[in-house]
């Protein structure tokens, strides 16, 4: 899907979500930075773009002529060549504030040596991925956090258990002193863009065949029929969407207050969960004067809701939120 214009709406959907990447060698991060500033507030875009001389990342949403704005604005830099993009709908707005933030890299690994653009893996299409991963001779990885894994993966991979995207090379290293492990490799994230940045990784480790599913899982849930799949579960997303589905449609989870965890509609029937309050993760490490101000808070926003107000306390801030909260 290469232009916002050939979305097609559906259950009231309103506004567009788009998620891209690139990896490429950006100069003049100022000056870029000011413009996407200017253009974003001009079409009420929100959302986070994270710029650093390695390229770019980011998740924004807005009217589907906006988000449209922005996405040709970026695809104009000379530094751009193949923006990696996905296009998702909903029926409200998913951020809070705009942020446009100049960093060390897009996404964080910690190694500062490496050049994605020049030493990354092989793209795999999703049409092809299947296939891949179910050679035997293929060792597939996971590069998201734990948490994420939770929620769901494909058959058979493997989960490095990290928290944090900076602990994969540790992780990488001990796995590359096991004389035993295949030396082809399938990797995958939530984008692309993790799984991409851990292939140059793994190239300079030393891994024979190193390959990367183009556009991730997203791309993955949206073009291959779910009767076909390998994926099992729901997957994270970086928004108060909290989960996403095949056809990226909205999935079940939402999101503690307390610990800010995904939260499954098993643990919302846990004795342990509190809507607004505590989730199984989190109900025994919170201390009571914790429960008791989130307890307050939530009864605030409901207060507040009944009347038809809008609680400042509250990042749901729009009556649709608010009935999304209620039916998961």
């Amino acid at each position: 899907m290469n232009t916002v214009a050939t979305q097609s709406y559906k259950n009231g959907s309103d506004l567009t979500v788009a998620a891209l990447y690139h990896f490429t060698n950006l100069n003049n991060l100022l000056d870029k930075q000011s413009d996407l500033e200017i253009i974003c507030k001009n079409n009420s875009i929100l959302g986070t773009l994270l710029l650093a001389t390695e390229g770019i990342n980011g998740t924004i949403a807005g009217s589907t002529q906006g988000i449209q704005i922005v996405v040709d604005h970026i695809k104009n830099w000379e530094e751009i060549s193949d923006l990696e993009l996905k296009y998702s709908l909903s029926s409200h707005q998913n951020f809070n504030r705009l942020k446009i933030k100049i960093k060390d890299e897009i996404v964080t690994m910690g190694k500062g040596d490496i050049n994605v653009k020049e030493e990354s893996g092989t793209y795999v299409d999703p049409k092809d991925w299947n296939k891949l991963i179910s050679q035997e001779d293929v060792i597939v990885i996971d590069t998201r956090n734990e948490y994420e894994v939770s929620m769901g993966q494909f058959a058979g991979a493997i989960d490095p258990k990290t928290d944090t995207f900076r602990q994969f090379p540790n992780w990488a290293d001990q796995l590359n002193r096991n004389s035993d492990t295949p030396k082809k490799v399938a990797m995958y994230c939530t984008g692309g863009i993790r799984c991409e940045k851990a292939s140059s990784y793994m190239k300079r480790l030393g891994f024979d065949e190193v390959f990367h599913l183009k556009g991730g899982i997203l791309k993955y849930l949206e073009v291959i029929p779910e009767e076909e799949s390998l994926w099992s579960g729901e997957c994270f997303v970086f928004d108060d969407r909290v989960s996403l589905v095949h056809g990226l449609e909205e999935g079940e989870y939402s999101l503690c207050y307390g610990c800010q965890d995904p939260v499954s509609p098993k643990d919302r029937k846990s004795d342990l969960y509190e809507a607004g309050v505590s989730c199984p993760s989190c109900y025994n490490t919170l201390s009571e004067q914790k429960k008791n101000n989130l307890r307050e808070r939530e009864k605030q926003f409901r207060l507040a809701q009944e009347r038809g107000q809008f609680h400042l306390g509250d990042k749901s801030n729009s009556k649709k939120r608010y009935e999304r909260r209620k039916k998961k």
